[in-house]
């Protein structure tokens, strides 16, 4: 029987003894597993281990310290600081945390939902106020851990699905459907798309469905398709224009998973002698103030990632408690027009 989500949850949490009966051993020894103390049978280390993570058992590591007095961590997993993304929403984060007594502690997943997991783990048994992650899609492990935690849990940049306690950002699929009408709506009709694999980026991938959405209803579909294997880079966006060109010199628009690659993208236009716009459409996403600061303005979307941080953290902050109604807030974006498309 699934445990509650509400005011009894406190009580499904799986405790020590629980980890000990189900492995058939002694509650000494399953601490013993817990704390990597004390010699222990290779065998009945690997029944504690399976009992612990059947049940979703976190050890408490402040007990008696933060427990007592109610946690003032908050812990926050993002897919990357390199990223100028999520300092950005890192930065609303800290913004509404700044006259509080909560603290952020930062972990970065490499958007990895495995390494999620372990990190998550890891920051439970510390015992967090609040764990902020990213998107909407974990691993099993790391659902039922937040589930079940008693803590509150706000996913961000993602509302197309089921949040766990709060989801805050846009919609991806929707922001790639809008961004296929607007082209269309600007005569563009021969389209490409240049962009990095998407196996791992569910955000990534739910635009690319939007965008090809908004083309079968137009009648249109994606001339041609370039992607490197891998994460996303603006020499990466260049070398991806210059084959895509190759293998499709009639294109009249490419569309970009992000601003890092469209730029990418300019800088071959400017080494190919192509005028942006005049001679080929360049569109990306998020709206970022390099892509602004171009002779030729990035056409893009905006996503609102300080406000999506900022709103999450506040949201948390309104109380301990997470109530029986999951919430989701859609920040919304903006089409920038830009000068490229």
């Amino acid at each position: 029987m699934p445990r509650k989500r509400n005011a009894h949850r406190n009580a499904d949490t799986p405790t020590l003894a629980d980890v000990a009966r189900l492995a058939g051993v002694s509650d000494i020894t399953a601490s013993r597993v817990v704390r990597n103390k004390g010699p222990i049978a290779d065998a009945t280390r690997a029944k504690v281990l399976a009992a612990i993570a059947e049940l979703g058992y976190i050890p408490n590591r402040a007990a008696g310290s933060l427990a007592s007095s109610g946690s003032t961590l908050m812990s926050v997993l993002l897919p990357s600081l390199s990223n100028i993304v999520f300092p950005d929403v890192l930065r609303g984060i800290h913004t509404a945390l700044t006259e509080t007594a909560f603290q952020p502690v930062i972990g970065v997943t490499d958007y990895d939902p495995v390494i999620e997991e372990r990190i998550l783990l890891s920051f439970l048994a510390w015992q967090p106020a609040a764990v902020i992650l990213a998107g909407l899609h974990h691993t099993a492990t790391a659902r039922r851990h937040l589930e079940h935690g008693r803590f509150r849990v706000a996913e961000l940049m993602d509302i197309d699905g089921d949040p766990v306690d709060i989801a805050v950002g846009m919609s991806h699929w929707q922001a790639g459907y809008d961004t296929g009408k607007h082209l269309v709506q600007r005569g563009y009709r021969r389209f490409g798309y240049a962009g990095h694999t998407i196996a791992s980026d569910d955000r990534a991938r739910a635009r690319y469905d939007g965008l090809r959405a908004a083309l079968k209803e137009a009648g249109l579909l994606l001339i041609a398709e370039e992607r490197v294997q891998g994460g996303s880079s603006t020499l990466a966006g260049r070398h991806l224009l210059e084959a895509i060109l190759r293998k499709a010199p009639g294109l009249d628009v490419v569309v970009f998973p992000n601003d890092d690659m469209a730029m990418g993208g300019i800088f071959h236009c400017m080494h190919a002698g192509i005028t942006p716009k005049e001679q080929l459409g360049i569109f990306g996403f998020n709206g970022l103030d390099i892509g602004q600061a171009l002779p030729l303005p990035l056409s893009t979307i905006l996503s609102k990632r300080f406000l999506i941080g900022k709103t999450a953290a506040e949201k948390l902050l309104e109380s301990r408690e997470r109530p029986a109604e999951k919430t989701i807030i859609n920040t919304g974006y903006d089409i920038i027009e830009g000068a490229t498309a």
